[in-house]
C-alpha cells in the first residue's frame, strides 16, 4: 500500500478528488444561496446538485473513480475496492476541496445573499432519530446507484453511469431537502459547517457519517 501513495497516478487521483470535490461544493451551495430578488426552488437546488455530480463524475471519473464523498468512498473500502490508505487520502482531499469549494463561494458572493451558505440542518420539526433514518434512505439509494452503475461485470446496457449517479442525487434532494437539507455527503455539510463556524449538535446526522455506524 505505501507503494501505491508514492506513484504519480495515486497523487493525481487525490487531487482530483480535492478539485472534483470544490467544483461540486461551489456550484451545489451556490444554487441554494438566497438572494433577496429570487429565492432557490427544491427543483433548481436538486437538479444544480445532480448535474454538478454528473459533470464531476464524467469530467474526472476515470482518473480516481469519481467518489467527491466520504460516504461513498468508505462504501468502496468496506467492498474492497480499494486500499485502506487510498480511503484515508481521498476523504481528506474530499473534506479540504468542500471547504476551498465553500470558502471561495464565500468570498465572491454579496454579504446579502450568504446567509448561512447553504449549511444542512434539520428543518419542518424533524427530529435527530428521523433525520438519521432519512439520511440512511437517501445515502444508500445513491451508493446502490453507484455500485449498479460502475459494476463491470453487468452485460446489459447500463447507459450513462455519470447520469445515472447525477440523478439519484438530484432523487435523494427532492425529498431530502424537506427534512436536512438533503446531504448525502459528509463534505458537502463539513464545507459550509466550517466556513461559516456553523457546527451544531446535530452535524453528525446531517453530515452522513452515520452510515458508516
Amino acid at each position: 500500500m505505501r507503494k501505491e501513495v508514492c506513484t504519480v497516478v495515486f497523487l493525481r487521483a487525490v487531487f482530483t478528488e480535492f478539485l472534483a470535490t470544490m467544483i461540486f461544493v461551489f456550484f451545489g451551495l451556490g444554487s441554494a444561496l438566497k438572494w433577496p430578488s429570487a429565492l432557490p426552488s427544491v427543483l433548481q437546488i436538486s437538479l444544480a446538485f445532480g448535474l454538478a455530480i454528473a459533470t464531476m463524475v464524467q469530467t474526472f471519473g476515470h482518473i480516481s473513480g469519481g467518489h467527491f464523498n466520504p460516504a461513498v468512498t468508505i462504501a468502496f473500502f468496506v467492498g474492497n475496492q480499494i486500499s485502506f490508505l487510498r480511503m484515508l487520502f481521498y476523504i481528506v482531499a474530499q473534506l479540504l476541496g468542500a471547504i476551498a469549494g465553500a470558502g471561495i463561494l464565500y468570498g465572491v458572493t454579496p454579504s446579502n445573499a450568504r446567509g448561512n451558505l447553504a449549511a444542512n440542518g434539520l428543518s419542518n420539526n424533524t427530529t435527530a432519530g428521523q433525520a438519521v433514518v432519512v439520511e440512511i434512505i437517501l445515502t444508500f439509494q445513491l451508493v446502490l446507484c453507484i455500485f449498479a452503475s460502475t459494476d463491470n461485470r453487468r452485460s446489459d446496457k447500463v447507459g450513462s453511469p455519470a447520469l445515472s449517479i447525477g440523478l439519484s442525487v438530484t432523487l435523494g434532494c427532492l425529498v431530502g431537502i424537506y427534512f436536512t437539507g438533503s446531504s448525502m455527503n459528509p463534505a458537502r455539510s463539513f464545507g459550509p459547517a466550517v466556513v461559516m463556524k456553523r457546527f451544531t449538535s446535530a452535524h453528525w446526522v446531517r453530515s452522513g457519517f452515520i452510515i458508516v455506524a
